[in-house]
């Protein structure tokens, strides 16, 4: 993480101030130190360039660790499987095998064949309509930052489609935020290979209990974040705690009169930011005004699974196709 961040983070805890103890420094990057909280006595720390700054008494489940821990055991249990997943042509493979050769491919640090199998698989797991409509999302985002100066803080960052599209784009200090160090160390190996780290700082926390001061965020963004963190009816109000400025939200919403999906919604426990009306209602009972900017629909189909791993899906939703709508929320 950039010495930039220094002056905007506090603890996440009871909000004290922090104390530093900085044991390896890169440049203006530091690699290592450990951090406590002069208030409550909160501990955190640095390691391999990641802030640790997750708090012990909210709850998370780790669905990437989950799910890749999953796939190299099953391999390891399974080699014939992973002959098969690996050996055969890149092309003749079902979409979902090609993704999931990629993140094989990924954990080797073969990245360049990564990509390649990840690029070729995204047009078989996705309808052109939600592309078009996912990249017009990444294009507006790029668009209203482009003026902008500070550090730009994105939520919930996942693999970091979105924030490699600012990082070619944009010259504007990144920070990537995750509650899962290992989704973390992930992103910082490849966007070393694709060489735009240094542009980037990477922290690691849970979106209900930031580790940001009042205020101290001018730009923030999520790219479909925010229905995947748990229990949220406190994050819009942690977030408006933290923003000075505008937060862009790239989302989609699904119809309220698709049954097929709505069921498979609130099983899941996602119905408060999956659905217009109600997502718009949480945002405005937490403080923010919300323009829904940059609306398009696109068909959206369940994901295929794979064949070679014999059953493996990639998205647990939609579950029967459907037409999502598109949309930049613009909050101040």
């Amino acid at each position: 993480m950039h010495s930039i961040l220094l002056e905007m983070l506090e603890c996440p805890v009871c909000h004290g101030a922090l104390n530093w103890k900085i044991g390896e420094r890169r440049g203006d990057r530091i690699e290592q130190a450990e951090v406590g909280c002069v208030a409550c006595g909160a501990r955190y720390s640095v390691r391999e360039g990641i802030g640790l700054f997750l708090t012990p008494d909210l709850p998370r489940h780790d669905l990437w660790e989950q799910a890749e821990g999953q796939l190299a055991r099953y391999l390891r249990e399974h080699p014939e499987v992973e002959h098969q997943l690996m050996g055969a042509p890149l092309e003749a493979l079902a979409p979902a095998d090609q993704f999931f050769r990629a993140l094989v491919l990924e954990e080797r640090g073969e990245y360049a064949q990564a990509r390649a199998a990840a690029d070729l698989a995204r047009p078989g797991l996705y309808t052109s309509e939600y592309l078009a409509c996912y990249e017009s999302q990444i294009d507006e985002v790029v668009e209203r930052l482009g003026e902008s100066d500070g550090p730009i803080v994105d939520l919930a960052s996942g693999r970091g489609d979105l924030v490699e599209a600012l990082a070619r784009r944009l010259r504007q200090p990144i920070v990537m935020t995750d509650f899962s160090p290992r989704v973390l160390r992930r992103d910082r190996r490849w966007l070393e290979f694709l060489g735009l780290y240094d542009q980037i700082s990477l922290l690691a926390f849970d979106a209900r209990r930031t580790p940001f001061k009042d205020g101290a965020v001018k730009r923030l963004t999520t790219n479909l974040g925010l229905p995947n963190i748990e229990q949220p009816d406190r994050l819009l109000s942690e977030l408006r705690r933290i923003v000075s400025g505008t937060f862009l939200a790239v989302s989609h919403f699904f119809p309220e009169d698709d049954e097929a999906n709505a069921a498979a919604i609130r099983q899941a426990g996602l119905s408060t930011l999956l659905y217009r009306r109600s997502a718009l209602a949480q945002f405005s009972a937490a403080g923010w005004q919300v323009e829904v900017a940059n609306v398009c629909t696109g068909s959206a189909r369940p994901t295929p699974a794979g064949v070679i791993l014999e059953g493996a899906g990639i998205d647990a939703l939609p579950v029967a196709e459907m037409v999502l709508e598109w949309c930049l929320l613009v909050a101040c």
